[in-house]
């Protein structure tokens, strides 16, 4: 049989709209690659907000839109800086033996971006460093404007993608990450906030039956809890959670008690020291209890849990299964300490939804992995 080749993507999908569709269209027309994988977030996301519909109905809108296999991106990953969301997407298409990772960009301009990867700045802190004003040679177009966060995320790629076989693929982006402009090409955040003021989304994605019949969850939904939870929760407790330092257990609390809206704590919260991103993933981790010591005893992440995939993705994961490669089609297939910390996370998200929704989220996880009949081939 003749060997099948793989192209990842790292995605949310939060919801798969046109643009993701063009990016696997514009895969199959400039590679030759015969599989899409695309290694997508669970529940929640890299900006610390739920998904607004949870990782089944995403998966199955992507596979049914061209992608062969949808894995998933751990928690842990999934949940935190563009640095440590690339070196989980990396490592997860590492373990898929993908042979080329595609992503998108604003700047479109691969050379620029390598050069940027090669420095030795932070990439979770590109834009600080640029607006301070150190610049690098050969990267002039990108360091005389604000770095977007599609071009941040693609240098955290690269610099992951150095020690691996896996090729990059870019994309030009046809839309802005944070573009609020709902068109053909709207962005995901467009999308989410469309759908929260109750306007049109039919032309933006091919989810819009799906999201338009579904209860969408957002993080209001969450904050009398989180709230509850900073109030009550001893300092010396919320010190041990994952992200917590420099004190800013105490800069949360003092929020959460003056403020009764979630929109408001977090404005509240946000100042020079503190990103808005930073203080949502915070929350996050203290809402799913995620400790240090936890996530420091976590094993190596070397199994690829797989969510969905078609008649192409079963034959590639029939060829991945030879080579050794762990696979868990099934929940019980993901080694313990992960598998806990992906049902107690799905136990929160789940929390704000109707009975009926919760108890499908929850079986759904303890599932296994969805076979959606086709082929791309």
């Amino acid at each position: 049989m003749k060997q099948m080749k793989a192209c990842g993507i790292a995605a949310e999908y939060n919801p798969f709209h046109n643009g993701h569709k063009y990016q696997i269209e514009q895969i199959r027309k400039n590679s030759d690659a015969t599989t899409i994988i695309a290694v997508m977030s669970g529940n929640w996301t890299q900006r610390g907000e739920p998904a607004i519909v949870d990782k089944w109905m995403r998966a199955e809108a992507a596979i049914a839109n061209g992608a062969d296999i949808i894995a998933e991106l751990p928690y842990l990953f999934a949940a935190q800086s563009a640095s440590v969301f690339a070196t989980g997407a990396v490592k997860m298409l590492s373990l898929a033996h993908a042979d080329q990772m595609c992503f998108g960009s604003e700047c479109g301009n691969l050379d620029n971006l390598q050069d940027i990867a090669d420095t030795p700045v932070n990439p979770d802190h590109l834009r600080e460093s640029l607006s301070s004003g150190m610049s690098y040679p050969k990267a002039y177009s990108l360091l005389t404007a604000d770095m977007q966060p599609n071009d941040i995320l693609a240098v955290c790629y690269l610099r992951q993608l150095r020690d691996t076989s896996i090729e990059p693929l870019l994309i030009q982006r046809t839309g802005g990450y944070l573009d609020p402009q709902m068109k053909e090409n709207a962005s995901a955040y467009a999308i989410r906030s469309a759908l929260a003021k109750k306007q049109p989304i039919d032309y933006a994605t091919p989810m819009h039956a799906s999201l338009n019949g579904s209860f969408q969850s957002f993080s209001e939904l969450y904050y009398p809890y989180l709230r509850t939870l900073l109030l009550t929760t001893p300092r010396s407790e919320l010190e041990k959670l994952l992200l917590f330092s420099e004190g800013i257990e105490k800069h949360l609390a003092i929020h959460a008690a003056e403020n009764d809206t979630y929109s408001g704590f977090l404005n509240a919260c946000t100042n020079y020291r503190y990103t808005a991103s930073r203080i949502r993933r915070c929350c996050l981790q203290a809402m799913n209890h995620i400790t240090k010591e936890e996530v420091s005893k976590l094993p190596e992440a070397d199994t690829l849990r797989i969510l969905a995939f078609n008649d192409t993705g079963r034959a590639y994961l029939k060829q991945l299964k030879k080579t050794g490669v762990r696979i868990a089609s099934r929940f019980a297939d993901i080694p313990y300490p992960w598998r806990t910390m992906e049902y107690r996370t799905s136990l929160m998200y789940a929390s704000v939804f109707p009975p009926d929704d919760r108890r499908r989220i929850l079986d759904r996880e303890i599932g296994g992995a969805m076979y959606i009949p086709g082929s791309h081939e």
